[in-house]
């Protein structure tokens, strides 16, 4: 048996106790530990990364030196990340995706949510890549080209958590107009980027009734007001958008109330690493208490996704992790210790 003590993140916020872990098993929850912990942290259920692009992760081996030009680097379908894509062999994007799947079940993540370019056989190539993985997935997939086609509509949307459009500024709006209509009767999630390098028209992209959206860093207040209004949550990708000289105005989102989740973006830009963007976060930005923070990587995303929210009591997986309340790293993760080297 293994006793974790400290404080333990719940649903309805921090309570301080101890967990007792048998097996894969939760074996006992309470107040004050009979056992010595053998580890003492915050116990947070086990992560979510809300956005990746992870089919991307090969070209950080073709190119050492990426351009910090959101455009030309991953703007569809003339950046370099999409001519690289097409370009590709098969294995090769394979590999890549499997050695940040590897990165992610090792830092205990539960589920990751991947924008998947590449059409059908974008999505075969992720599945493909996932397999042996215990890591749980939403894929959105996207269509093939800039344009609507309503049969591969169709059949991402069979083989598909749902679709994840680039920016508003890339599509023909009526038919992002419809694809959108699609995915809501298929009830199917609908996401999509938004003003991450230019300031999009927040009406037309709420009009689209999206799911979620990502990044929003050009949005302004009045543009994040309408985002809550319509109770839409928000994901954010710090250490990508910082890499283009870009940062998600979080205290303007705190201060309008929009609910976040954090995702790591592109993999040929940043490492999967959930922890590294709240311990960015923590850093860079004063207006969060660490509850809040942590609740961007657990129960924000789960909700978000519709993944099911679940307390840790008796009888139940023990899908958690232990962070060190200094340096927020990882020392405890579902089952196994964590190095010093791997936090």
């Amino acid at each position: 048996m293994i006793c974790l003590a400290g404080r333990i993140l719940g649903i309805d916020g921090f309570e301080k106790g101890y967990v007792i872990i048998k097996g894969r098993k939760i074996h006992e929850v309470g107040k004050i530990p009979a056992l010595k912990p053998d580890y003492k942290g915050y116990i947070i259920p086990s992560p979510i990364n809300a956005h990746t692009h992870l089919g991307d992760a090969f070209i950080k081996k073709r190119l050492r030196k990426l351009p910090r030009d959101l455009e030309k680097l991953v703007a569809p379908p003339k950046g370099i990340k999409h001519l690289l894509l097409e370009r590709a062999d098969r294995s090769e994007i394979i590999n890549g995706i499997r050695e940040k799947l590897m990165e992610m079940e090792g830092l205990g993540l539960a589920v990751f949510c991947d924008f998947r370019e590449g059409g059908i056989e974008g999505i075969n190539i992720l599945k493909e890549a996932m397999k042996g993985f215990d890591i749980g997935s939403v894929i959105l997939s996207r269509p093939k080209s800039l344009t609507l086609d309503k049969r591969e509509a169709e059949d991402l949307l069979k083989t598909s958590d749902g679709i994840g459009l680039s920016s508003l500024s890339d599509w023909d709006y009526d038919d992002a107009r419809k694809i959108a209509e699609i995915t809501r009767r298929r009830k199917k999630v609908f996401a999509m980027h938004a003003s991450e390098r230019i300031r999009e028209d927040i009406d037309e992209i709420l009009d689209l009734k999206p799911s979620f959206l990502v990044h929003l860093t050009k949005a302004t207040e009045g543009d994040l007001e309408r985002v809550k209004v319509e109770n839409v949550p928000v994901v954010v990708c710090p250490r990508s958008n910082q890499f283009f000289g870009l940062r998600p105005n979080l205290e303007l989102m705190k201060k309008t109330g929009i609910e976040i989740s954090i995702g790591t973006d592109n993999a040929m830009i940043s490492d999967p690493d959930i922890y590294k963007e709240i311990r960015w976060i923590r850093r860079n930005v004063k207006v969060f208490d660490l509850e809040e923070i942590l609740r961007m990587i657990t129960y924000n995303p789960r909700r978000m996704l519709g993944i099911k929210m679940e307390e840790m009591e008796e009888g139940k997986d023990a899908d958690l992790v232990v962070l060190d309340t200094k340096s927020l790293k990882p020392l405890f993760i579902s089952g196994r210790e964590v190095s010093q080297d791997e936090g």
